[in-house]
Formats: structure tokens, sequence, C-alpha cells
């Protein structure tokens, strides 16, 4: 069984900022691409960034600029670097495999996610 578990949310003023991580344990990422989704009350969970094994990175146009998404591999581990938050950034942040060729999600179930929440 693979597990997922994010970590490094909190509660913040808009402007600060946050370091999200990602371990991942039951399978090696180094080859796979990763995803940071987010899901806020009465929304659908969205791709926020991804990061193939290569290191290429992509970002939704709502947080380009201002995050960034990160690896280690030896760590197993995915990061994610946020700054200038801003309150419509305020959800519950989850990691995944990413299929860069579907675009989805790999797995079909979620770690426990993260909250973030940004104040005004």
């Amino acid at each position: 069984q693979v597990q997922l578990v994010e970590s490094g949310g909190g509660l913040v003023q808009a402007g600060g900022s946050l370091s999200l991580s990602c371990v991942v344990s039951g399978n090696m990422i180094s080859f796979n691409a990763m995803g940071w989704y987010r899901q806020a009350p009465g929304k659908q969970r969205e791709l926020v960034a991804s990061i193939t094994s290569g290191g290429n990175t992509n970002y939704a146009d709502s947080v380009k600029g201002r995050f960034t998404i990160s690896r280690d591999n030896t760590k197993n581990t995915v990061y994610l670097q946020m700054n200038s938050l801003k309150p419509e950034d305020t959800a519950v942040y989850y990691c995944n495999f990413y299929n860069r060729w579907t675009s989805r999600p790999t797995l079909d179930y979620w770690g426990p996610g993260t909250q973030v929440t940004v104040s005004s």
C-alpha cells in the first residue's frame, strides 16, 4: 500500500509563506511525475503544480510565480514552497503521483492532506 503523507500547512496572513512536504512510502518516486493538488470547500480538487522525473515543472496560472515545486528522490519527498499567499489559496493540499499523459493523478486515493488557511 502506497502512503502519501502531507505536512507543513498552517494558518498564515496574506503575503506570508509556507513550505509543504509530501513523504511517499511503499513506492519510489524516482521515475514518476508528482503533483500537488488542492481542494477548497465547495470546489473540485485541482492540480496546482507538477514535476516530472527529470525536473520539468508546470503550474496552474493562479499560482505561477508564487509557488515552487521540487523533489528529493533520496528522501522520496516532494515539496511545495508557497510564497505571497492569498486568501484564495486557502484549501486542503494533497500530493499524488501525476500521469502527465492523461493529466490525472495515478492513485485513486489520497493522503490526509494538509490544511492551508490564509487570512486577509
